[in-house]
């Protein structure tokens, strides 16, 4: 990396800085301007100077931290449709929570109008900041040029996903880690970044070492082992640095909370799901008259078998010739209802009462049929270590990854969820399922590999 890279680098962040400080000012302001003529003017006990300050700052804050939760300020980083969402989720968290607020104040006597005026003009003025500031980061930023190393996995998966993403990524080259270190370095110095996919231990330690010592951004594709160590504990044993894999999961105290919260979340959201699960089992009972929910035998923690309930998306028997099988990409045997339901996750709602009753929980890996989990453990020895702990409704794997992402990657980030599970972790995952619904891609079908 030259020294004019090395620059770039460090003004990325105070750009980013400041386009996000514009569109926090852009949003407090126009709150400001709500709040002191539509409600503050009106009431019978006003806000003075220093209240009508505070409850602006209240706003400004909480805009921060929600929108901050859906990564609504990663400029550069998610794409324009991907950012557009989680300034939208952002925005109408805050400003509902404030509505309620003020309705507070103002002892339910305002209109919602004036909010509703607010949150119209936020989304034109979020959608018009994402595209200006995207298309600015685009032309200061272009695609880092890239090296791929790769070994004896074919790498062109890989490829292909970071080419949909050209906006940052450009593979110039790839190079065989069958070629001499030498070899290797000579190219890598011609490029901003490396990619290592799948290459021996030895060489990627090297490798690793040789862009250090350059300052060259390297990717890496984890192996198995990899992700397992990311999870260790560091300390020193007297002037000797360990690094310690306990491999016991969340603690007594941690389970107990996350069961709590599994309980109290549950109900609550069987209480506010009821009017849309009797709306879905009229839509389902209307098409073909057949049964509104199906239960299928799961796995979870130890290998514990369940019945996992969900609303009817595909025909009747869908199964009872194919035997048992993933959805594919339009899936003929989906029925209209169950597009739309599978789209909007409402086939998921029942398992509310599966985390009710304690097979399964808010968060943890997908629970997988037995048929299915032994054909994958034929290829995937390692797929097993997902039962360490409890299946879950959603989980590391479904925010970050597709529905069409390989066996072995959702593997992957299982491991990355419990190698790494905390509360933090939890509701983090739980803040990021909301933003899936606005992410269409996350709900395509497995690939037929005839295509």
């Amino acid at each position: 990396m030259n020294v004019n890279q090395r620059k770039r680098e460090q003004y990325k962040r105070i750009i980013n800085l400041f386009a996000s400080m514009i569109i926090i000012a852009l949003f407090t302001l126009s709150f400001s301007e709500v709040w002191n003529k539509s409600y503050n003017d009106i009431m019978d006990d006003p806000f003075w100077k220093n209240g009508n300050i505070l409850l602006v700052l209240i706003y400004g804050v909480m805009y921060i931290f929600i929108a901050n939760s859906f990564g609504a300020f990663h400029l550069g980083y998610y794409t324009e449709l991907s950012l557009i969402g989680s300034q939208i989720l952002g925005t109408l968290g805050t400003n509902t929570i404030m509505f309620v607020i003020i309705s507070l104040i103002g002892r339910g006597r305002l209109s919602v109008r004036p909010m509703l005026y607010l949150t119209v003009y936020d989304l034109f003025i979020l959608v018009l900041w994402v595209y200006v500031f995207s298309a600015l980061f685009s032309k200061l930023y272009p695609p880092r040029r890239m090296l791929m190393i790769y070994g004896n996995k074919n790498a062109a998966d890989l490829i292909r996903k970071m080419e949909k993403r050209g906006d940052k990524y450009y593979i110039c080259e790839a190079i065989s880690c069958k070629c001499s270190f030498e070899e290797i370095t000579e190219h890598l110095d011609n490029y901003d970044a490396a990619i290592i996919n799948d290459i021996p231990h030895e060489l990627r330690s090297e490798i690793l070492k040789y862009c250090l010592e350059n300052s060259i951004r390297v990717y890496i594709n984890p192996k198995l082992s990899d992700i397992i160590i990311r999870g260790a504990d560091d300390f020193n044993l007297f002037d000797t640095p360990l690094l310690l894999n306990r491999n016991s999961g969340l603690k007594f105290e941690q389970r107990l909370c996350k069961r709590s919260l599994d309980i109290i979340l549950s109900f609550i959201g069987l209480l506010i799901a009821m009017p849309f699960m009797l709306i879905t089992s009229i839509a389902i009972k209307v098409y073909d008259r057949g049964p509104v929910f199906y239960k299928q035998k799961r796995l979870t923690q130890g290998g514990k078998r369940f019945y996992v309930y969900k609303f009817r998306s595909m025909i009747v028997n869908a199964e009872k010739q194919s035997g048992a099988m993933l959805a594919k990409e339009n899936d003929s045997r989906i029925t209209p209802v169950g597009r739309v339901i599978r789209k909007l996750r409402i086939d998921e709602l029942p398992q509310l009462l599966n985390i009710f009753m304690g097979d399964m929980s808010f968060v943890g890996p997908r629970p997988e049929r037995p048929e299915i989990a032994r054909k994958y453990q034929q290829t995937m020895p390692e797929f097993r270590y997902r039962l360490k702990t409890k299946a879950g409704l959603t989980g590391y794997a479904q925010v970050m990854g597709k529905y069409n992402t390989t066996p072995y990657d959702k593997l992957k980030m299982d491991l990355m969820y419990i190698e790494n599970q905390s509360l933090k972790l939890d509701l983090k995952i739980m803040v990021m399922t909301l933003k899936t619904v606005f992410t269409p891609s996350a709900t395509e079908g497995v690939k037929d590999k005839k295509d």
